[in-house]
């Protein structure tokens, strides 16, 4: 069956779209079919690979349509993608006003489609936008910097509003599990102090939720600049950063998803 992830901080600049980019590069480069979708109004991962192939539409026309037709391009790395086309956010507005504008992300994406994979790269922002995203999504992935102002954020933005889209289930839409992944991680020690507040958080919460912190962490590391300047996913620049991703797609979506490619070494060591 495809999986359909949702990335999703309600603060901004936390590693959102870096994080869909490597994690689609590194599933077509296991050979399966990726979609990225770029549910952000600030284009970035519309731009983050090369485009071979333009499509005529992007997210607008699959959001009002209720339709991938005529909305995906083609990349350099493998991954199809539907580019943000929505600079004004005009779109929030009309899901907003639209009886079931929430939902027609759902049902374009519940069509046939040819994909594995369908990951979708989120505002850092609460909006009609990213409720859409979340109650399309059989998982949320949401990256978490381990410092205070972000660690709160998602403890109190991105998990109320996946309490406020539990509303929905009347409609047999459930609300997906959450999953965080600490994010830039550092060696220092007020890094590692806020990761334990935040793991010790999510286990008081295990039994109200389901949510859990992967044991995977992704450090900081210039790579993922280096990677994203040369419009490549990070495991064709660096080996150990591609190693990271590697074990967060294995944790989080089993070993056969990435079977083939264990002790990837596709870029330099460091």
């Amino acid at each position: 069956m495809p999986k359909i992830i949702t990335i999703c901080n309600a603060k901004g600049g936390t590693g959102k779209t870096t994080l869909a980019a490597n994690l689609g590069g590194i599933l077509a480069e296991a050979g399966h079919r990726v979609l990225l979708i770029d549910a952000d109004v600030q284009p970035t991962l519309t731009s983050y690979f090369s485009i071979d192939h333009p499509s005529e539409g992007g997210l607008t026309r699959l959001v009002q349509d209720g339709s991938l037709a005529g909305t995906i391009s083609t990349t350099s790395v493998g991954c199809d993608l539907v580019r943000s086309d929505d600079p004004d956010a005009r779109l929030q507005n009309w899901i907003l006003h639209t009886p079931d504008g929430r939902f027609r992300l759902w049902k374009a994406l519940r069509q046939p489609h040819p994909y594995d994979y369908i990951l979708i790269d989120t505002q850092g922002a609460i909006g009609p936008l990213q409720d859409a995203a979340m109650l399309a999504a059989d998982m949320v992935l949401s990256p978490v910097p381990p410092e205070t102002l972000s660690a709160r954020e998602f403890l109190r933005g991105t998990l109320d509003s996946l309490d406020k889209l539990s509303e929905f289930s009347f409609l047999g839409i459930t609300t997906p599990p959450v999953h965080a992944v600490l994010y830039r991680m550092d060696r220092t020690v007020d890094a590692r102090r806020i990761a334990t507040q935040l793991r010790e958080g999510l286990a008081r919460l295990a039994g109200e939720r389901d949510i859990r912190i992967l044991d995977t962490v992704i450090r900081s590391a210039v790579a993922y600049r280096e990677a994203a300047t040369a419009r490549k996913p990070v495991h064709r620049v660096d080996t150990r950063a591609g190693r990271e991703i590697f074990r967060l797609a294995v944790e989080l979506l089993g070993g056969q998803a990435l079977e083939g490619l264990d002790g990837y070494t596709g870029g330099k060591d460091r």
